[in-house]
């Protein structure tokens, strides 16, 4: 899912070498930046559908069970992203800078909606602890991928099979409910999305150079890339709450 080519030009191996310019650090700068603004707004959004009882009881429901359940409106809203995504790899062949923030701020909007159930089903403590260890970890892997001389390009068909594997995996255990298969998939979970991590910036470097100074081409990548390693960063946050989640 985070392998966002479309909007922008593929790597150019030879490159990986090329020394760091002003140029690429505003480049940088820019898609942190608007990632950082992604996750404050999708982390409001999750804490107002988790903890507002009027908007949490239009997406969320408590099953007989015990179980936190979706409504509707939750399932439209939990798959929306999902639906975004593969239907702009169609419909936007030719993307503007414009369109991509679009989508951008579209798919953190309903992310961090959908991210309300985590309030429902882990402590506010155990969420908090575990966002900044993800923080953490995002910074050191992304500054691997910023700075090392080894070109990554051969991790990403390998880490994009690892994404769809996962996503295999999930639904077949959704039948199974496997404690020890859930375990297992968020540790794949983990090393898969951390290498992503590290891939999708050496990524956005070298597409930096690729790009040749194209204003609209920069636009284009700073969303695509933002929108790349947003979805990286809520994954690995996901996948590390099986380990560091205290539930309520």
């Amino acid at each position: 899912m985070s392998d966002f080519n479309n909007g922008y030009a593929r790597p150019l191996p030879q490159s990986a070498d090329m020394s760091v310019d002003a140029g690429l650090r505003a480049f940088m700068l820019g898609v942190y930046n608007k990632l950082a603004i992604g996750l404050v707004v999708a982390g409001v959004l999750a804490y107002v559908t988790g903890n507002v009882p009027p908007v949490q009881q239009l997406l969320f429901a408590r099953m007989d069970d015990g179980r936190i359940g979706l409504t509707m409106l939750g399932m439209i809203v939990q798959f929306s992203p999902l639906v975004m995504l593969f239907g702009s790899m169609f419909f936007m062949k030719n993307p503007s800078a414009k369109g991509v923030n679009m989508l951008y701020w579209a798919v953190v909007a309903t992310i961090g909606a959908g991210l309300g159930v985590l309030f429902l089903r882990y402590n506010i403590g155990s969420l908090a602890s575990t966002f900044f260890v993800t923080a953490a970890a995002f910074a050191g892997l992304s500054l691997v991928g910023y700075t090392t001389k080894k070109d990554l390009s051969g991790m990403g068909t390998f880490l994009i099979m690892g994404v769809i594997g996962l996503i295999i995996a999930s639904i077949v255990n959704m039948f199974m409910q496997s404690g020890v298969m859930y375990l297992v998939i968020s540790g794949a979970g983990v090393l898969i999305f951390s290498g992503l991590i590290a891939y999708d910036t050496q990524r956005l470097k070298m597409t930096y150079y690729a790009l040749g100074g194209d204003k609209n081409a920069m636009g284009v990548a700073t969303g695509f890339g933002a929108l790349s390693l947003f979805i990286n960063f809520i994954n690995l946050f996901q996948f590390l709450l099986a380990f560091m989640g205290s539930r309520e």
